[in-house]
């Protein structure tokens, strides 16, 4: 048996466990985004007035950038359900070291990963993720610090840099189009058509493809989601416009 003294000692001295912070669960009556009929008052578990959700990707070759046999991260967007959007929406969110941030929490896998799929043409990839974090994750309402319980500083960052590796890793562009016969190569020429069936075939719906000249340089996939941007259920969603050239005001974001 334990003798007093050491159960005394127990007495005085508690275990406090961690208390994680989470998102909220949010009810399955709540209507997919950018569906909503009526105003939705429940903040957290309803994306708006970002409510169209968009998963952005890169094919560069000038420099060329990434592996060779996968596409590169742009970023996820929230567009308000009409093609305009928001940006920058909280200077007191706005940060300048994602990777600090990504090691205090312990997400060093995602950093590695993030440093081969999601780079920045000019090779500073630091600044590319505070930028995509800075001007598009903090307009995302459904991950504001208000809606966690047990709120702990900069969760809400990790978790954004997490959903974007984790939609990237289902959207496979390269490997979508080498099953269609569509290879990277400066002697072939592909059509648009071809390119678009390809993708819709992975995705669900039609994307944009954004050309640079006559080269294929981006891929925006469209969501609309049920509940919180973090572990809602995403929907794949039709692009507003199937074709933009990189040359027009307001495509690189």
């Amino acid at each position: 048996m334990p003798s007093k003294q050491s159960t005394l000692f127990a007495v005085m001295y508690p275990i406090t466990l961690a208390v994680a912070s989470t998102l909220p669960s949010c009810p399955s009556d709540i209507p997919l985004s950018c569906h909503n009929s009526t105003a939705v008052s429940n903040s957290c578990c309803f994306n708006s007035p970002g409510g169209s959700l968009l998963q952005t990707q890169f094919w560069d070759t000038d420099p060329a950038t990434g592996p060779d046999d996968s596409w590169t991260i742009h970023g996820l967007w929230p567009d308000n359900c009409d093609g305009s959007y928001e940006q920058f929406c909280d200077k007191s969110r706005e940060y300048s070291n994602i990777t600090k941030i990504l090691k205090s929490q312990d997400r060093s896998d995602l950093l590695d990963y993030m440093s081969e799929y999601w780079k920045d043409i000019n090779g500073d990839d630091e600044t590319f993720w505070e930028h995509e974090w800075n001007k598009h994750g903090t307009c995302i309402n459904t991950i504001e610090p208000d809606c966690y319980e047990n709120y702990e500083p900069q969760i809400e960052v990790g978790e954004f840099f997490e959903k974007v590796v984790d939609l990237f890793k289902g959207l496979d562009t390269y490997q979508a189009l080498a099953d269609a016969g569509i290879i990277p190569d400066s002697s072939e020429t592909y059509t648009f058509d071809e390119i678009q069936s390809a993708l819709k075939k992975m995705h669900g719906q039609e994307v944009t493809i954004i050309c640079d000249g006559d080269k294929l340089n981006q891929v925006y996939y469209y969501y609309n989601v049920k509940g919180n941007a973090i572990d809602g259920d995403y929907k794949a969603s039709a692009a507003r416009e199937f074709s933009l050239s990189d040359s027009a005001d307001g495509i690189r974001r």
